[in-house]
């Protein structure tokens, strides 16, 4: 009973990060960041469940970005555990556990390819307004 009660909480759980990974999609498009991908990486890491890739027009809308991510994060019960801007701010990464956050300039996301380096993770699909269902 206890088993099924924690396997119960575990999918809630795991169903939560899930909707807050495809808000953040959802976010970043919203707030006109190009290419954006959401990666299933649950069974590939052991560090979190989804990588969030997209690439920002500027380094203020990365930090703009980041910041509201920060703060959907806050308000879903996935606070970030950290952020990091490398000293270009060419690479913003935030890191809610579940999910890490990946902002890149674009030519510094093609040096770095994450996508291929999950290239094993499913593409988790979405569109639309962050108000629309799954």
């Amino acid at each position: 009973m206890a088993e099924q009660a924690a396997q119960s909480a575990q999918r809630m759980l795991d169903d939560d990060a899930l909707a807050f990974a495809v808000e953040s999609g959802r976010l970043a498009i919203d707030r006109h960041c190009e290419d954006v991908r959401l990666l299933d990486v649950r069974g590939l890491s052991q560090v979190c469940d989804f990588v969030l890739v997209a690439s920002g027009t500027s380094d203020r809308q990365a930090k703009s970005v980041a910041a509201e991510l920060e703060d959907l994060g806050t308000e879903r019960g996935f606070p970030p555990y950290r952020s990091n801007r490398d000293d270009a701010t060419t690479w913003t990464v935030v890191d809610f556990v579940s999910m890490v956050a990946h902002l890149f300039e674009p030519s510094r996301r093609a040096y770095y390819d994450l996508e291929e380096l999950w290239s094993d993770a499913p593409l988790i699909e979405f569109d639309g307004p962050r108000d629309s269902p799954l």
